[in-house]
């Protein structure tokens, strides 16, 4: 029966730091454990996958507390409003319990628990004092760079969060921790710093990472194009799977494929492929296993695959969009994140995230037939179809170090004919009257991959910048590499979710 226990515990995790202490627990009990999330962007399609693990937490008997984790979503560089706080952690709660509904999930085997319910008590304040006098600064940033925004001057907030996060164990009365392997440094961090007050080691189990729909990194809140929000229109489901980086034959950088893995296969235990009989009709998987075989050996087609995705995600979202009909959800809904205002100064507000900034691959470039100071690039931006890009670098930059560059493009300014070759987005460089270089994302960025400015995350660029209303004349001004080489916006710094975009050698040049 422990045996049992343990493999439903353990299943498609990706890492479980304390297994022996799991299986001897395991022998004398169950497993009390807790899985949080702060309350920041919407919950989306990935939220399946811990779902699907709490769902085998509880079939191996354990007993299950879901965290929301509201102070900490405030710490996180204030990217929650602390007067929105409340109506997050409710419409969160409404969507989970949706969500394992459509599961099969019982809720009264679960625990629900609001992180402020415990963590403004004089007792739990006084740890934080003690934590606070045996960590180093650079444990607190270790710990919490995969999952804190930071940067060279970081808040004090997220120096706390790691700290927070170590003592909800305590405070949970748990003897495991749930969480993506993107914390595994925090998990580390409580494992050394709670035996220094008093409190015992925890179990740590790790859910991997389910890639984006656009890039290989996770899904992301910020990154419209890289997740399926849980109340997504099937219309919505449609168009974001179809503009999935899904290449034949490829297993290793699949979004669409570990989500087959890690949601489809544990909810429905199988999957059904469509395909017209000349490409061998419709077949049933039974195992993820065999799904991937055959699509490494091109025997599935990537657009059969998303269309079956397609169809089995619409079906598992469709009794959570009809919850969230009932009109004291949607009201909800609005309280918790309410709209932009419809017309006026937020609109008209000249903020860099009103740029649509994108790592794009150069995978072909020759020169302008008819002008020598130009070159004409073909990019892959993450899109169904490469984009045609002309930049001004002839005679300034060597035509071969192009090729095959990953670089920065700017995709919304409106595309201009130069010289009779249509330009559909700009190449973004650092220049000086001696040199011209083209901008550097972190190394294995991904096309398609955003950037954005730190400070400015949460924006959504214009569709088309409107010529009239000079964005981009009004931004560029204030666009530079610093001292230290990192593009920036008024020292905000040019960013991707790996890191500084940088430049290889020009130093206080601005950015064209």
């Amino acid at each position: 029966m422990a045996d049992q226990k343990l493999n439903l515990i353990t299943r498609n995790l990706q890492e479980v730091i304390g297994e022996d202490r799991l299986k001897t627990l395991l022998s004398e009990r169950d497993v009390k454990l807790y899985w949080g999330t702060a309350t920041t962007g919407k919950p989306h399609v990935a939220y399946f996958v811990p779902m699907t693990k709490i769902a085998d937490f509880l079939k191996a008997g354990c007993k299950v507390t879901i965290l929301f984790a509201d102070l900490h979503a405030y710490l996180d560089n204030m990217k929650a409003p602390w007067e929105l706080l409340e109506k997050r952690a409710q419409y969160y709660q409404k969507v989970i319990q949706s969500m394992l509904r459509t599961l099969g999930v019982p809720l009264d085997k679960l625990k629900f628990v609001k992180g402020t319910d415990y963590q403004l008590s004089r007792e739990y304040t006084l740890d934080v004092y003690k934590l606070s006098s045996l960590v180093t600064e650079h444990d607190a940033r270790k710990a919490g760079a995969e999952v804190v925004k930071q940067a060279s001057t970081s808040l004090l907030s997220g120096l706390l969060y790691p700290g927070l996060q170590a003592l909800d164990e305590e405070y949970l009365d748990v003897d495991a921790q749930f969480g993506g392997v993107d914390q595994r440094k925090i998990f580390v961090y409580a494992e050394k710093y709670l035996p220094m007050l008093g409190y015992k080691k925890r179990i740590h189990l790790m859910n991997p990472m389910v890639p984006g729909l656009t890039e290989a990194g996770k899904m992301s809140a910020s990154d419209e194009d890289s997740k399926i929000d849980i109340l997504d229109s099937p219309e919505s489901v449609k168009r974001k799977l179809k503009k999935a980086f899904c290449e034949p034959g490829n297993i290793e950088r699949n979004g669409i494929l570990s989500f087959c893995k890690y949601v489809l296969f544990p909810v429905n235990n199988e999957l059904g492929i469509e395909r017209k009989e000349e490409y061998g009709g419709n077949v049933t998987f039974k195992n993820y296993d065999d799904l991937e075989k055959a699509f490494e050996k091109q025997d599935v087609h990537p657009g059969d695959l998303k269309l079956s995705v397609q169809k089995a995600l619409n079906k598992l979202l469709e009794p959570i969009r009809k919850d969230f009909e009932k009109p004291e959800l949607k009201t909800l809904i609005a309280q918790a994140y309410p709209p932009p205002p419809k017309k006026g100064a937020a609109l008209e507000e000249i903020v860099p995230s009103r740029l649509d900034l994108r790592v794009g691959k150069i995978i072909s470039v020759e020169k302008h037939p008819d002008a020598d100071s130009l070159f004409v690039e073909t990019v892959d931006l993450g899109e169904e179809e490469p984009r045609t890009v002309v930049s001004g670098l002839a005679g300034l930059y060597p035509m071969e170090k192009l090729l095959d560059r990953v670089a920065v493009f700017m995709c919304n300014l409106k595309p201009v004919k130069m010289r009779g070759v249509m330009s559909l987005a700009m190449l973004m460089c650092a220049s000086t009257p001696e040199a011209v270089e083209p901008l550097e994302p972190p190394s294995g960025s991904c096309p398609g991959e955003r950037v954005y400015f730190e400070g400015h995350e949460e924006g959504q660029p214009d569709e088309k910048l409107n010529p009239k209303k000079k964005i981009w004349e009004k931004l560029q001004p204030d666009l530079f590499v610093s001292n230290s080489l990192v593009a920036q916006w008024q020292e905000c710094n040019m960013m991707t979710k790996l890191g500084n975009v940088t430049c290889p050698t020009l130093k206080k040049a601005p950015i064209k």
